[in-house]
């Protein structure tokens, strides 16, 4: 099983340990499409699955979801938290085991996430203290000192409920003199690279396992992909997630890296557990 570059007490220290300069702004890779973020003593948690969950779940099905990297961190150790993220539904994006103590440790935690879900999410998480935040493709939720804005996500479409809002998202994190695009799971759809292009993103988070359907789950940008996506927004870096996590589902990052040099794009290979630190001069 693969090791994380830090973990529980060690990556806590890490955590704590880093600068509150608003010109510095550092990110860690908790795994599959788990990332603390942290600017100026904010934290913001983007999609974190930090349970085994569903390694028991489909333990004795014909998809087993075998475990390839240890958890980094029990989620009820992460405190002072702004906000979480569930980009949708499926669980590695939305578990109740890592919410749940997660929203224990941060009473009033606002969990943001695509409107048609809620209903779902609340049965799953049951009475959890947590203040449900909708978001859809446009909207924008503005704090005193950063903003977070929904962005259509296609896992494999662009699947709306009845009033036309979106089921999948991705989100832009503005703050500070950074902004920062997590995309949640999608493919390349229409309209995507138009909306992201403007921004210039100074850090985009991408997942890269591909969408194979003799996998019999919804798919994901490839490597390939990814960096021809970074790239086409002017993103100034781009790291690869979404890998690495469950043995039917997964990719190696070497045709990112390979796509990302050929077309010289800055990108960042991070191990889970490990801490990248953006200068707002970079």
């Amino acid at each position: 099983m693969i090791r994380p570059a830090q973990k529980e007490d060690t990556l806590l220290r890490d955590i704590s340990s880093v600068s509150i300069d608003e010109d510095l702004l550092h990110i860690w890779w908790l795994g599959q499409s788990g990332f603390l973020v942290k600017w100026a003593g904010h934290s913001f948690l983007f999609d974190p699955y930090l349970s085994d969950s569903l390694t028991k779940k489909y333990a004795s099905t014909d998809k087993p979801h075998v475990r390839m990297t240890e958890r980094c961190l029990s989620p009820a150790l992460l405190t002072g938290l702004d906000f979480v993220t569930a980009s949708h539904l499926h669980t590695d994006h939305l578990d109740a085991q890592t919410l749940i103590p997660i929203a224990r440790s941060n009473p009033g935690l606002r969990l943001f996430l695509p409107a048609p879900i809620i209903p779902d999410a609340k049965t799953r998480l049951g009475d959890t203290p947590l203040v449900y935040q909708e978001l859809d493709h446009g909207t924008r939720y503005e704090d005193e000192n950063w903003s977070i804005e929904g962005i259509a996500a296609a896992h494999n479409d662009l699947k709306k409920d009845e009033l036309g809002r979106h089921y999948y998202l991705g989100f832009i994190l503005r703050c500070g003199p950074f902004t920062l695009y997590h995309s949640g799971d999608t493919l390349w759809h229409e309209g995507l690279v138009e909306t992201l292009r403007p921004l210039k993103c100074d850090l985009m988070l991408l997942p890269i396992n591909g969408n194979k359907p003799e996998r019999r789950v919804s798919g994901n940008l490839n490597g390939t992909e990814a960096a021809a996506l970074a790239k086409a927004c002017q993103a100034k870096r781009v790291v690869p997630c979404h890998y690495d996590m469950f043995e039917f589902n997964t990719e190696t990052p070497e045709e990112f890296k390979s796509a990302c040099e050929r077309l010289q794009q800055r990108y960042q290979v991070m191990e889970c557990g490990e801490r990248l630190t953006l200068h707002a001069t970079d």
